[in-house]
This record gives structure tokens, sequence and C-alpha cells, in this order.
């Protein structure tokens, strides 16, 4: 440490320890007291300090006033808070310390009943999760976090290594220690009050604030572009999704890397036949469906080959060695499955920057919101992951589906929800054959699916993520070859599309729901 750091350590004399997760404790309060610190605990924290073989203070020694309420009542005195808050830069605080008998606490370790934990549990009662709403622990802490000129605050039990490290090295907590410190116990409160807010808002679709907590995963080098600083952040607690994410090789992930990625594996998620998605842009370059990843790989890339280069491949099944391998041989960003064998990994890890990504768990909770910020706000929805009503799908045209026809249109259904609005995706045999994406016109998104298809698009059927408003869209595939179309309906010139249909000898099925994803 410099001379400057040095004249701030604040010297551990005086800790009070009162913690419901009991991980590390007997290390910590051994390092405690080879500090030198006297410790003061409450009830089954003292008790297994005592184990471990250190002496401590029972708080109700200190208090002279014992537990009451089932413990409801222990902490919340000024034998304890007085020692906490005083400002120690005043002599009228230093003064009512004395004049009452009060010596200074100069640290504080408490973590928080498992509420979280508690209510996720579908039957908890009532009662139950009440009680694990803390009251003295956050009192202490937020007291210790707002007066860290004074007192440092230690809130998990990963922190206590480096708490325990700046003790035995600095002789006691710097400031800008005790400011970190600090700043981990606010975000520490903060996220159990959203919790017990958010369980008592629990039958309120839309409640009337919405804060779940982030945590910063990562700084990124840049945004979108490298003039644009940014990092990821992912929720507390996530257990699903791109947020619950495991990397096991390859560079860090970038901005756009996750955007990405995050498409792709909502993408293949989706299918419950083994599927893979090659991802550019939030946009599928391939996607398939077959029997096995080695059949459907090849398949998935020749949606579009060339756009695949330098794409996101994901697979919603073990990653086996014989697709690994196809994979590398086609420059890649990132690869993401549930699972990977061995083979697989041994053959990924051989492209150094390859970023290789498992997520085990696939599909959102039941009720996930949707956010999305735009500026000075957030936008809220249900996630699009609702079942398909098929028995409400009408076939307004002359010629009828068959079997195989259906499937094929359910397949390219399925896909088209996944792609950037206005949405045109041309399949054939579970496999993507064109796609045209994002474009302010739909006739013109049916072009690009046409181009993008070479040739493929004849024999092919037609999935577009709305209505068309006339039917110039339809004209053009049917020109193209297309044998069937699928979409929402409910134009006011869906006659017009229907007599194109009708005209060229093609069916076409109306959903009555719309897959926009702007």
């Amino acid at each position: 440490m410099d001379s400057q750091a040095k004249t701030d350590v604040l010297p551990v004399r005086r800790a009070l320890v009162s913690v419901y997760d009991k991980t590390g404790l007997a290390d910590l309060a051994r390092g405690l007291a080879a500090a030198g610190a006297e410790i003061i605990s409450t009830g089954s924290t003292a008790g297994a300090i005592r184990e471990a073989g250190v002496e401590v203070i029972e708080v109700s020694d200190v208090t002279g006033f014992p537990e009451i309420m089932d413990g409801r009542v222990k902490t919340l005195h000024p034998a304890v808070h007085g020692g906490i808050l005083a400002d120690r830069s005043k002599d009228p605080h230093l003064a009512a310390l004395a004049e009452h008998g009060i010596a200074p606490i100069d640290l504080v370790v408490v973590n928080l009943y498992p509420f979280r934990e508690t209510v996720a549990d579908p039957d908890v009662s009532q009662a139950a999760a009440i009680e694990m709403i803390d009251i003295g622990g956050p009192t202490l802490v937020r007291a210790a976090a707002k007066n860290h000129a004074f007192v440092g605050v230690v809130v998990s039990p990963a922190d206590y290594p480096e708490v325990l490290e700046h003790l035995r090295a600095d002789g006691g907590l710097s400031a800008a220690t005790r400011a970190t410190l600090a700043a981990r116990a606010f975000s520490a409160t903060a996220a159990y009050d959203a919790d017990v807010r958010d369980w008592l808002h629990r039958d309120q679709r839309f409640p009337p604030r919405l804060g779940p907590v982030y945590g910063k995963t990562q700084e990124l080098r840049y945004g979108e572009n490298p003039h644009q600083a940014a990092a990821y952040y992912t929720e507390r607690g996530a257990a699903w999704g791109l947020g619950s994410a495991e990397q096991l090789g390859g560079k860090e992930l970038s901005y756009n890397n996750l955007l990405d990625t995050d498409a792709a594996w909502g993408m293949v998620v989706d299918f419950d036949q083994p599927c893979v998605a090659i991802v550019k842009h939030t946009n599928p370059a391939g996607l398939a469906v077959g029997d096995n990843l080695a059949e459907t790989y090849p398949r998935a890339l020749a949606g579009d080959s060339v756009s695949a280069y330098g794409g996101i491949v994901a697979t919603n099944r073990e990653l086996d060695a014989a697709t690994a391998a196809q994979i590398t041989a086609v420059f890649t960003e990132v690869v993401v499955a549930p699972e990977f064998s061995a083979e697989a990994l041994e053959i990924l890890r051989s492209k150094a920057n390859l970023r290789i990504l498992r997520i085990r768990e696939p599909r959102p909770p039941a009720g996930t919101l949707g956010l999305r910020s735009v500026s000075g706000g957030l936008l809220v929805q249900d996630v699009d992951v609702a079942p398909e009503a098929e028995q409400d799908w009408t076939v307004p045209t002359r010629a009828q589906p068959d079997t195989e026809t259906m499937a094929e249109l359910r397949f390219a259904w399925q896909v088209c929800k996944h792609v950037k609005s206005n949405a045109i995706v041309l399949t054939a045999d579970r496999a993507v054959v064109g796609v045209g994406a994002g474009q302010m016109s739909r006739v013109d998104s049916v072009r690009i699916a046409v181009e993008k298809s070479s040739g493929r698009a004849s024999g092919a059927v037609l999935a577009s993520d709305a209505f068309f408003p006339f039917r110039d869209g339809p004209d053009v595939a049917l020109q193209a070859g297309v044998r069937a179309i699928i979409s929402p309906g409910g134009s006011v010139r869906d006659a017009e599309v229907v007599q194109a249909c009708d005209e060229g000898g093609v069916p076409m099925v109306f959903t009555g729901r719309r897959h926009f994803r702007h």
C-alpha cells in the first residue's frame, strides 16, 4: 500500500457477526481473532463461532436485553447501532458513546435470511414467507454501509478471504475498501427489498414498479461499434437462457456475439426435434431439424452457406464429435449447446478463438417477462412462447394442404417467429432455403427470400409473420414456384390474397396469430 492508503486504514478491534449462511464462518472468526478483534454475535452464529474455538460475546450481554419475539428483536438497540453509526470525527458523537458506555463497532458481517429461496417454493405458506423478511439484518447492513467512513461491512461469504487478507497484510481496511464493501452492501439490500416487493406484487402481471436486479458479469471490449463502451449484466439468480450460460472455451464474448447467441439459442429450443441454427445479425442464415445433428448441420448450412461465415451455431442436443468437426470447417464465432461430448469439446477447442457456451436450462419459466430498453424507459411484454392454437387455423383457399405440406408449413411458421419483421421464410424438407428479413415492405422481403433461395423456392413453402397487405407478395412467391403459404391473415385485402393463391392452385393457411419480431 502507498503512504496515503496506509493513513486511512481502519483497524478492526470490534466486529459484530450475525449470519444466516454459515459458509466460511469458522475461518472468518479465526481470522478476526488472529487480527485481535473482539467478536460480538447472536444466537446460532455465536454457537458456531464457539464451536470453531473462538471466544464470542453475546449481543444480549452488550445490550443488557434478551432476544425477544422469537428473535425478531435482538440487535435493534442503541448499544449496537450507536456503536455502528457514530461519526467519530464529531466530538458530540464521541461524547454520547462515552456517556452511555457504548463501544464503537468497526466491522459488521451480516448476510440476510434466504427470502428469495424460500418463496421460490410454490407451496410456501404466507406465514413462512413473512418470517423470512429480514429486519435486523438489513438495518445493520445499511447502518454500517452509511457510516463506511468508520465501519467496514461484509454481506457475502465470498468477501471473507479478501477482508481477512486486508487485515493480515495491511492491519485493517482502507477507505477505498470500505467504500467498495458499502456499495456491495447497498446492492444486497436493494436486491433483497426488490425480492420482497416482487413477492408482494406476485398476483400483478405488470406491477406498479419493476426493478429486477442485474449484476455485472463482464465488461466488454466495446458495444455494437468500437467507439461504444459496453458491459454485460445478468439477472440475479438466472437459471435459464443466456444468463445461465457457462463458457467452456474461446475468447471473451462480444456485445454482438451475445445478441446473436441469444437469438440462436431461442430458435433451437423452440423445436422438439434435433435442431441446428446458424445465425447472423440475429436472423437465421440457416436452420434445419432432423434425426440427428450430424445430418442436420449440413442442411442448415445449405440455407445460406455464404452468410454462415462468421456466424453463431446453436443446437438443442448434446453436440457430438461428427457435428463439431463439420462446424470447425467453417469460420464460426460461437457454438452454443446444452452439452458437449468430450470428443466434441476437444475438436472445438482446437480453434483457440472459438467461443463455446453451454446452457442447460433452455426455456424461460412460466410468466417470464421480456424487457427491452428505450430512451428513458423499458418496454415490457410476455415472452412469445405461448403454444399455437392450431385448432383455430383456417384454410380459406380452394386447395387444401395435405398432411406433409401442413407439417412443412408448421415448421416454416415456427421459424418465422424468430426472424426480424417484415419476415418471410422459405423452407423445404424441414430446412430453411431462403429468408427475407427486416424490410420496410413485405413484398421486398418476399423478393429477397426468393433471391436467397437460389432457385430452391420452387417446391418450397412460405411463411409470413404478418398478413399480406396486398397480393403482390404471394404473386412473387407463386411465380417462383412456392407450393403453399402460411400467414396470420386479417388484412382488409385478404380476399385478393386468397384469390392470388386460388389462381395459382396453392393452399394458404391463416393462423390468426401474428409473430412480429422488431
